[in-house]
């Protein structure tokens, strides 16, 4: 089997993430996903494959006799969809020897287009597979998903020499409360990968700094005909705050290891208002300057409106992973020849979000991220070609055997 067509049954599933349901898997679907792989993986010859309570898949193939002593490798991708955007109902649309000329959705009536996204010039020829417009397609990370499978469904009917491979499928990657639950000692490689990039050729070894603030501010309402220095308005309150933030340093604004203050959403009246940010940033310490700019911001507000007006949390979420690859440099040698075999030329691309693999280097487990060939993740926009599927399986498929040796 060819990696699109697990992909394409893949999607089928709903395995939206939910932030705020408050556990582990966040919604039905992806324990749904865990059992199917699981049955897969068990018709591959894995052996020790479970599936965890809180919605973790694991599984292993054994080393080729002779090869016990060579050190695991693991490959990693998650089940999840991002909650931005619908994944449920996903209609996968397949266009096949793409012209390279815009693309109409038939679901929304929206137009993919060359001339938004510049890179689709790079898969004319190729077998693309789109969304009907009115979902995401979900090949972040169900493309990491079907990649690695049929990778290891590949090694076992060559009969290639393998060291031992270990596969996993975690939960909520894309709110960043699954890996925290990782079976590092029980999935027991060495070192491992994510797969879980995007443009075929990019390799993750670097990401962001990132945590989550939330500013709750509690305002006094009282009737406005008499408000006179009493009333404090909560939503204007919250106005204040996002406006003393730098207006430049927003997603839209920033590249490369640029950092952010991202406003995910607001509400409020004049009682009580909430604002929640991601804050972004590739260096350690502007990510701490970041902080503080924010805790800054409580402070003046409270001086202002007096104490307790605005309070102010902080959530990290995760940490620059390159300082636990540096001793690892064997991982990006190593993919790097992986992908040239596979026709790609390789592009080491500071990551800007992060991955399972970004919290996994800091719980013991080295493990930069391998791309999927996927573009315009986590929208109706969405969209990967088959042959760049094709060609991350060879990648996995080379790098297994580099580690084979």
């Amino acid at each position: 089997m060819r990696a699109h067509e697990r992909l394409l049954a893949y999607v089928r599933v709903d395995t939206t993430s939910d932030e705020f349901a408050g556990k582990t898997p966040s919604t039905p679907g992806q324990l749904e996903l865990a059992g199917q792989l699981a049955d897969e993986m068990r018709s591959l010859s894995f052996e020790d494959v479970r599936v965890t309570d809180d919605g973790f898949v694991y599984g292993f193939l054994p080393a080729t006799k002779g090869l016990e002593h060579l050190p695991c490798l693991g490959l990693i991708a998650h089940m999840d969809t991002a909650p931005d955007f619908a994944g449920k109902d996903v209609r996968p649309q397949v266009h096949e020897h793409y012209d390279g000329g815009d693309v109409r959705l038939p679901g929304s009536g929206d137009v993919l287009s060359p001339a938004q996204f510049p890179t689709l010039a790079r898969l004319v020829g190729k077998t693309l597979i789109t969304t009907d417009g009115t979902t995401l397609l979900g090949a972040d990370d169900k493309a990491g998903i079907a990649e690695i499978l049929t990778a290891c469904e590949q090694i076992v009917q060559s009969g290639a020499p393998h060291c031992r491979l270990a596969v996993a499928f975690t939960p909520d990657e894309e709110i960043g409360s699954g890996i925290e639950r990782f079976d590092v000692a029980g999935f027991g490689a060495n070192f491992a990968y994510t797969v879980d990039g995007g443009d075929p050729g990019e390799l993750g070894f670097e990401n962001f700094n990132a945590c989550g603030a939330q500013f709750d501010v509690q305002g006094v309402s009282v009737h406005p005909g008499s408000a006179k220095d009493t009333m404090v308005n909560a939503s204007l309150v919250a106005m204040q705050i996002n406006a003393m933030l730098p207006a430049g340093e927003t997603p839209r604004d920033t590249e490369g290891r640029e950092g952010f203050f991202h406003l995910t959403d607001m509400q409020g009246d004049v009682e009580r208002a909430r604002l929640r940010y991601i804050v972004r940033e590739h260096d350690a310490a502007r990510f701490e300057a970041r902080k503080e700019q924010l805790r800054h911001i409580e402070q003046l507000i409270n001086h202002r409106y007096g104490a307790g007006t605005a309070r102010l949390t902080i959530r990290e979420q995760y940490r620059n992973m390159i300082e636990q690859i540096r001793p690892h440099m064997h991982l990006i040698e190593n993919a790097h020849e992986a992908m040239r075999e596979a026709g790609m030329e390789p592009q080491d691309v500071p990551v800007r979000g992060g991955t399972d693999g970004a919290r996994l280097c800091y719980m013991g487990l080295p493990c930069p991220n391998l791309c999927t060939g996927g573009y315009a993740f986590h929208g109706r926009f969405e969209h990967i070609a088959v042959e760049d599927m094709d060609a991350c399986v060879r990648m996995l498929v080379a790098l297994v055997a580099r580690y084979s040796r």
